[in-house]
């Protein structure tokens, strides 16, 4: 592999690219950062594949992570066979065996960014992707706008596109965390639940007081409800209600003339002195102070 070193030209292109590619948007920063940073990316981009797209390595250079967002194909990673499809996000490295291949009918579109660093091998991890693992985000599109940043700032070539670039690598990484979804099996059914339980209350938590009325509309048991939070999120069901209601009431208290036993009414508490405690468990502040604040 002749593979271009440190190019800072927005049109170069390493070797290491298919050219069965209809369209590409890329950026290239430093192929040999110095020694010892903790994270640095290397390049980056959106590509277009024809139906003849065939990527075929025994290894990679750095370390790397895919995601597609349109068509379909097929993914060799480390030894075992997937099915490429939007939503699906994939990483390789040093001693990963890959190859990527598409459907003719469909061919894909997919995201990818390269780095290296000494941290960079536990980002991976953090976030379930060491090299050689598949996973899945939900909905498709979760990720698209981070990598469209990425992107942005990396063909900006400017002297703090590498700092940039880094760090929103690091906020990528915890948008996967917060996107995952499982890929298959009867776990997509709970994931689903899950997933429709949690819209249903983002869309009708006024109308919503407690966790038995949640749960009677989502037409699942409260128990069950329970375990599909915490198997797929970071809160109960009844705590994402509250925090649904208190940051609607804050947005109702910053507006002229709003009274805290008003706004109370409107979130279902009868009780203004229950409201003002649950708004600042939640928020950190009481109602009264956060109408002081603004």
């Amino acid at each position: 592999m002749n593979l271009q070193r440190g190019s800072s030209n927005a049109n170069a292109q390493p070797d290491f690219f298919s050219h069965d590619v209809v369209k590409a948007r890329r950026f290239y920063l430093d192929f040999a950062p110095p020694k010892g940073v903790k994270l640095a990316v290397v390049c980056g981009g959106l590509e277009h594949s024809t139906p003849a797209y065939v990527i075929s390595r025994a290894t990679f250079v750095h370390y790397a992570i895919e995601y597609v967002v349109r068509g379909l194909g097929d993914l060799r990673l480390n030894g075992r066979n997937y099915a490429l499809q939007p939503g699906r996000i994939f990483s390789y490295g040093p001693g990963i065996p890959q190859r990527i291949t598409c459907s003719a009918g469909e061919p894909l579109v997919k995201y990818f960014v390269d780095f290296v660093g000494t941290d960079a091998l536990a980002l991976l991890r953090s976030c379930g992707l060491s090299p050689g693992k598949v996973s899945e985000v939900s909905p498709p599109h979760a990720l698209e706008s981070i990598f469209d940043e990425i992107i942005d700032d990396g063909r900006r070539l400017a002297g703090e596109s590498v700092n940039l670039c880094s760090k929103l690598l690091e906020c990528l990484a915890l948008k996967i965390v917060s996107a995952q979804a499982p890929m298959g099996g009867t776990e997509t059914l709970a994931f689903a639940t899950y997933e429709q339980s949690r819209q249903y209350i983002a869309e009708h938590f006024l109308e919503l007081r407690s966790l038995g009325e949640v749960s009677a509309k989502c037409h699942v048991s409260s128990p069950y409800l329970c375990s599909l939070f915490r198997r797929y999120g970071d809160q109960s069901p009844y705590q994402y209600l509250l925090r649904l209601k208190m940051n609607a009431a804050a947005e109702r208290l910053a507006q002229p003339g709003a009274l805290v036993k008003s706004v109370a009414d409107e979130m279902g508490f009868t009780d203004p002195f229950h409201f003002s405690r649950t708004f600042r468990r939640v928020l950190g502040i009481s109602p009264v102070k956060f109408r002081r604040m603004r």
